[in-house]
């Protein structure tokens, strides 16, 4: 009898042992780093730019995987399904993880439950650019035109971040716009230079180079300050449109229920690699801004951001068919 029970608490003690080397190596084996969008993307570019340094840190693989469809969806639903134990990680965008709930009647995840918030990556303020064909210089002008004849905006899709950002203006503008949506940002960048739309309101890595190049107009940046790589751009808040607010942002999450001390490990590596120099470049030169902070933090701005962007998606009366 006595045997027995030494038996089962040596095996006990064993397991327990075991578990824990286990957990205290992490990684002991690659992970993936599941992206929802293309390769070539922004939300692609910053997550193999911080895997890369992962990788260097800690020792072991870590893979980037594109799933793309469905503005990211398809990508998080499936790192909500997958095991907690910090080996599938999602390069999460604010359309799938905070968007996609005002839009989606029956999203299969939930935003604030279903993941493990770990660190903002970065974010990209947006710029209300216009066609050349439409000759104004300033907002005076794009709103003396706004107000004479109906304009329209094109967007990267139904629901995008570039969607919400015009939506928000027309509603603050009290004018009515026309929404032109596209299958993404460079088809509509290029009916935007052609002329064929009036306007968007979309990120920097893409409208930057074109208004330097005179090939677009810059009216104001959707961003608390003026933008570096465009400081004689004014903001909203500058031009009289204090409300229009929306910007979207890349942060890493894991399926619920991970273990804390493996979410510390990746979120203390992440926040130090945002503070490289080198990593910094790459995201100053694409006009976004590094991110950083705690997981609460993170878990903080997902649900903040998840209730003023169904107030936005409810005024301009967004639906997906």
């Amino acid at each position: 009898m006595l045997s027995k029970r030494v038996t089962k608490i040596l095996a006990l003690t064993l397991s327990t042992i075991a578990y824990t080397t286990a957990h205290a190596a992490y990684p002991d084996k690659p992970v993936t780093m599941v992206v929802g969008f293309s390769p070539g993307g922004f939300t692609d570019v910053v997550a193999r730019l911080v895997s890369k340094e992962l990788e260097q840190r800690l020792g072991q693989s870590f893979v980037v995987e594109n799933k793309p469809g469905a503005a990211g969806t398809i990508a998080a639903d499936l790192v909500a399904r997958s095991q907690s134990d910090g080996y599938t990680l999602l390069m999460g965008h604010s359309n799938s993880n905070a968007t996609a709930p005002a839009l989606y009647k029956s999203l299969p995840y939930d935003v604030n439950t279903s993941f493990t918030p770990i660190a903002m990556v970065a974010s990209t303020p947006l710029i209300l650019t216009a066609s050349t064909k439409l000759n104004v210089k300033n907002m005076d002008e794009f709103m003396e035109l706004a107000k004479k004849r109906r304009l329209n905006y094109a967007s990267s899709g139904v629901g995008s971040s570039q969607h919400l950002a015009a939506a928000q203006f027309s509603k603050a503008t009290g004018v009515e716009m026309t929404h032109i949506p596209y299958k993404g940002s460079a088809q509509a960048l290029t009916d935007l230079l052609s002329g064929e739309v009036d306007f968007n309101v979309d990120s920097p890595p893409l409208m930057v180079p074109n208004i330097k190049a005179g090939k677009l107009v810059g009216i104001a940046a959707v961003s608390p300050e003026r933008l570096p790589l465009l400081p004689d751009v004014p903001t909203m808040k500058e031009v009289g449109y204090p409300g229009v607010t929306m910007g979207q942002w890349f942060g890493i999450l894991g399926p619920k229920g991970m273990p804390d001390d493996v979410t510390q490990l990746l979120n203390k590596n992440i926040n130090e690699i945002l503070q490289m120099p080198a990593v910094k470049k790459v995201l100053d030169d694409k006009g976004a801004v590094a991110g950083g902070g705690s997981p609460a933090d993170f878990a903080k701005q997902i649900k903040e951001d998840t209730v003023s962007i169904q107030k936005v998606v409810d005024e301009a009366g967004i639906k997906i068919e």
